[in-house]
């Protein structure tokens, strides 16, 4: 029989997951052309701007194929509800048996993002980092905070947000957590102060300027999954030295490398994916003064990877 597990079983054995590591490998394997990844499902509720993404993909030689439903609805914290919602099923590639059902409550998923992000960060960002800015004040720009202080104990954290308060009590919130973290006045200010960059929002026209973006600075962009969405300007990709994307297929369509594309800012030669970086395929950051971005629209091997490692320490 299948079994079913929720997230109060799942959060504890996730405790002991490696996940950058996790993210790592999946990365490496899909740029090496191991991985079968259709085209992401979605469905875009239009009254209650909710949003639904279906993703699913395996490895071959693996051991399952995950089949994972993420939603949001930005209208769900005035009912008293999460915004997100979601589940994973993991099944055995060898007889179509399933394997497990994660009921993971779409946890799963912005920790795999978020751990993503900072993967990405990591492997593109310059060799000193005492600032790290976060777009955003939601539960992403939280989990990417604290991803990324396990990358970079030494650095400081600003936060902005469209709603001041918001920001703020995302800034104290961390810091009670022991992230050191405060509320920016605008993006321009943490832009000049930040030597990375992390945007979280769902926001459909750009928020980060490529005028505000001091040399040296990285940015991982992970709020723009869908072709309409958008957060930096196409002005920043065309200037970057180096611009990485987790899944060239995935961000001809969606993110801010869709976006670039659309505007004839660069060209697809000019990206890279990021884990052809990590397995050495391809160059990173030449030197301490290099803009780089990586665009993470988020892949199915990465929920494949984090299912499967959940299910290990499950069992």
């Amino acid at each position: 029989m299948s079994r079913v597990a929720t997230w109060s079983e799942i959060e504890p054995a996730l405790a002991g997951v490696d996940l950058l590591e996790e993210m790592s490998l999946g990365f490496q394997a899909y740029s090496a052309g191991d991985c079968v990844v259709p085209p992401v499902g979605e469905l875009l509720l239009e009254e209650s701007r909710g949003e639904v993404h279906i993703k699913y993909g395996y490895v071959r030689g693996g051991e399952h194929y995950v089949i994972k439903i993420a939603s949001g609805f930005p209208g769900n914290p005035a009912l008293g509800l999460p915004v997100g919602d979601g589940l994973m099923l993991l099944f055995r590639q060898d007889t179509g048996a399933l394997a497990r059902v994660l009921f993971d409550e779409g946890h799963l998923t912005d920790e795999r993002t978020a751990a993503a992000g900072a993967l990405a960060s990591r492997t593109m960002a310059p060799p000193t980092v005492e600032r790290i800015g976060i777009l955003g004040a939601g539960v992403q720009a939280r989990l990417q905070a604290k991803h990324h202080a396990g990358v970079f104990p030494d650095a400081e954290f600003m936060v902005w947000g469209r709603d001041a308060e918001k920001s703020a009590a995302c800034a104290a919130e961390l810091s009670g957590a022991g992230i050191p973290a405060r509320s920016a006045e605008d993006v321009e200010r943490l832009s000049r102060e930040c030597q990375v960059i992390v945007t979280t929002t769902a926001a459909k026209e750009s928020l980060l300027a490529s005028d505000w973006v001091q040399p040296g600075t990285h940015v991982t962009a992970v709020g723009s999954d869908t072709p309409e969405k958008q957060e930096v300007e196409v002005t920043l990709l065309a200037r970057a030295d180096k611009v990485a994307c987790d899944s060239l297929e995935q961000c001809r369509l969606r993110g801010e490398v869709s976006q670039a594309l659309r505007a004839g800012a660069i060209s697809e030669e000019e990206v890279v994916e990021l884990g052809a970086i990590l397995s050495g395929d391809a160059a990173g950051r030449g030197s301490s003064e290099e803009v780089t971005v990586c665009d993470l629209t988020g892949v199915a091997v990465q929920d494949l990877r984090i299912a499967e490692a959940v299910n290990a320490a499950l069992a």
